[in-house]
């Protein structure tokens, strides 16, 4: 496995490395000592998976406030994706910065998203399937938001604003901003 830093401090790219023959291939996607020696002391307790059927879904930019933040490894077992993390960390000096990768069933990559960061996705084929592995147990008290295609991000989506597929809790969620005056924890 080569784990990669990325632009902003904590969020890593996770690469397994393939092996492959005639009937395929075989990859370790995870190891806990090479996760702690790269991305900290964390444990996973929740793994969550989700399928989008059309491209142009958009789901996020979802996170949790403490005393529930999480920590997330996403990966991508069928499709492919635009996977993006926020910094939402108060004092940060990345802060309303962001890390988009792209993870694919095809490429194998992961992304560990350290708690403290708002992460959306957008699916780039039909049938996308996403696994997650979190840090902490989901707490609907804790969950927050923000508003995925906000301009104050200039996050480069790979879809049109009046495109892209949004449950009703992600059209109504704040821009940074809005949240940063009330919502900060």
């Amino acid at each position: 496995m080569d784990f990669r830093e990325t632009a902003i401090d904590g969020v890593v790219l996770i690469m397994p490395r393939r092996h492959g023959d005639g009937r395929g291939y075989f990859a370790e996607t995870f190891r806990h000592d090479l996760f702690q020696k790269h991305c900290g002391p964390h444990s996973f307790v929740q793994e969550n998976q989700s399928l989008s059927s059309e491209a142009g879904t958009v789901r996020g930019l979802h996170f949790q406030v403490a005393p529930k933040a999480q920590g997330k490894l996403v990966s991508c077992i069928a499709g492919a994706l635009l996977d993006v993390a926020v910094d939402i960390r108060p004092g940060s000096s990345s802060f309303g910065r962001h890390v988009a990768v792209e993870l694919s069933a095809a490429n194998g990559c992961q992304l560990w998203i350290p708690a403290g960061f708002a992460h959306g996705l957008c699916t780039l084929e039909p049938d996308t399937r996403v696994n997650y592995k979190v840090t902490d147990y989901y707490s609907k008290e804790h969950e927050q938001g923000l508003f995925w295609n906000d301009p104050d991000l200039g996050i480069p989506w790979p879809i049109e604003s009046g495109k892209a597929v949004l449950s009703d809790k992600d059209r109504i969620l704040p821009g940074l901003r809005a949240w940063e005056k009330g919502s900060l924890p």
